[in-house]
């Protein structure tokens, strides 16, 4: 490692570290995936794009969850519950819509006049006409969207290129931790994230950063 990398890496151990100053438009976002973000939050009225899991999708909002917000879960199915609350999810604050049909967007923008983040699987056919007033309506009410696919405008891209699970015992045992390497593409430019969780929950320290 050369001084410039030390340096860029001691900068991401102290970022990490201390407390986060959040400005008036960021939501309470997990201290250990505050590195995944261009402004080291999820932001009110902003989109992210999460491809490649729905683990990593739910633990974003789980600190805006346990602060009290009412958080959403539209277009997936097979949610597991008990999977939520291990990462900190507030269930009786929590509204879960499996199967919108063709109405998930209407009611992402509906359900926005109450929800402090929506988690969206977006329909495979989507028109820029629907998409565009979602996104006003996010905007109008401060609702973060994270889209479980490709969204047209967001604001972070973050991709899982690889899963690595682990647990006690060669080739027997329980599969207890799991570690999942994230591509973010964003203002900052392409960076490559190692984010690990332990029996369900965000471990300490989660993310590790380095230039993609």
């Amino acid at each position: 490692m050369n001084r410039v990398e030390a340096v860029r890496t001691l900068q991401e151990r102290i970022s990490q570290m201390q407390p986060l100053r959040l400005g008036d438009d960021a939501l309470p976002t997990p201290a250990q995936l505050r590195p995944l973000f261009p402004g080291g939050a999820l932001r009110k009225g902003s989109a992210v794009q999460v491809q490649g899991s729905l683990q990593l999708s739910l633990a974003m909002l789980s600190a805006a969850s346990a602060s009290g917000a009412w958080c959403g879960v539209i277009g997936v199915r097979g949610l597991g519950f008990e999977a939520a609350a291990q990462l900190g999810i507030a269930l009786e604050r929590f509204i879960v819509i499996p199967d919108p049909g063709r109405h998930a967007l209407s009611i992402a923008g509906t359900l926005s006049e109450t929800l402090a983040v929506v988690l969206l699987h977006p329909p495979e056919r989507t028109q820029p006409g629907d998409i565009e007033r979602l996104a006003a309506r996010l905007r109008d009410h401060g609702t973060a969207l994270i889209a479980l696919g490709p969204w047209p405008r967001a604001e972070s891209r973050l991709r899982v290129t690889a899963s690595r699970w682990s647990g006690l015992g060669q080739g027997h045992g329980m599969l207890d931790a799991h570690e999942i390497v994230v591509r973010s593409e964003d203002r900052r430019g392409p960076r490559q994230h190692t984010v690990r969780f332990q029996s369900g929950r965000l471990a300490r320290p989660a993310v590790q950063v380095g230039a993609s």
